[in-house]
């Protein structure tokens, strides 16, 4: 029989449909207080603890130095496994019912420019082949449709409809939504295809993105990949396939879509999650706003 741990674990793989990164940063979060509880408390089990007990984590987690935003992380991961127990009648009180998250500073994601787009994508030099057609394929996908990176690893070659010059992607909670793509996207689709079908022994045949193996992308590939040809043109902190999200999401807003539409092409629940790529926009709005009003221009 599995323990209430074991259970979680397949639940949030099987019922919530999390990535695989996703799982093992709640297991993690609950290794680490259940080990905390282990040392600070006599008979401590992580299904029974106190509310007290978890204030103790959270005290020791702050006086460690980290930082309130990855505490309230490590909290949720709790409150996930907690509201678990309630649903399975495993518990009959939630001990976090009334905590109320550590305050902390948002921070404003920065979006790439689209000068450093144009510059990632048709002046640097790619790779010969597969491999190069491979990775400008993944950073014009990013950008041009603004998928997950596990919507991209997870891309079935079945899901695209090359005639259609569409492809169908399988998100959160396993809600499925169709993307349309430039026909210019549809064209590196046919020629990655093709390099695609000379690999020797692929393993993966149902996933579109492979590696020279044959085999599917892990999420640190795909990360140090975007990472690593941003960084050739871009003196941006952070660097990583969510931020590509981010700019899709934040070119097209200023240019002139709106909220609703970029809510459906990311795959978003509710525009409370859109809203936030609103902020760029309202930056260069107010830029855009203090030059051109007469009262923006200063004193001359």
């Amino acid at each position: 029989m599995l323990s209430n741990l074991q259970a979680f674990e397949e639940y949030l793989r099987r019922e919530k449909n999390y990535s695989a990164h996703t799982v093992t940063a709640y297991m993690t979060d609950l290794g680490a207080f259940s080990s905390f509880a282990d040392a600070e408390f006599d008979d401590a089990n992580i299904d029974s603890v106190a509310y007290g007990q978890i204030r103790a984590w959270i005290v020791s987690l702050v006086e460690a130095g980290i930082g309130n935003a990855s505490v309230n992380r490590k909290i949720s991961s709790l409150k996930a496994y907690y509201k678990f127990l309630l649903k399975t009648k495993q518990i009959e009180i939630n001990p976090l019912l009334k905590h109320k998250s550590l305050k902390a500073p948002k921070k404003l994601q920065v979006p790439f420019s689209e000068n450093e787009l144009e510059a990632v994508l048709n002046q640097i030099e790619y790779p010969p082949g597969f491999e190069g057609l491979r990775d400008k394929l993944i950073i014009d996908l990013f950008y041009a449709t603004g998928m997950r990176r596990t919507e991209l690893i997870h891309l079935k070659v079945a899901n695209i409809d090359l005639s259609a010059n569409t492809l169908k992607v399988i998100g959160k909670r396993n809600k499925e939504r169709i993307l349309p793509v430039l026909p210019i996207i549809s064209q590196q689709f046919r020629a990655y295809l093709s390099e695609r079908s000379q690999l020797q022994h692929i393993k993966d045949n149902d996933l579109f993105f492979l590696s020279l193996k044959g085999v599917k992308l892990t999420d640190s590939f795909v990360y140090r990949l975007i990472n690593g040809y941003f960084s050739t043109v871009s003196g941006k902190v952070k660097k990583s396939p969510h931020i590509l999200r981010h700019t899709f999401a934040t070119h097209l807003l200023n240019n002139g879509a709106d909220l609703n539409s970029v809510k459906e092409l990311l795959g978003h629940s509710s525009l409370a999650s859109t809203q936030i790529y609103t902020h760029s926009s309202l930056a260069e709005l107010k830029q855009v706003y203090g030059n051109a009003h007469p009262r923006g221009k200063g004193d001359s």
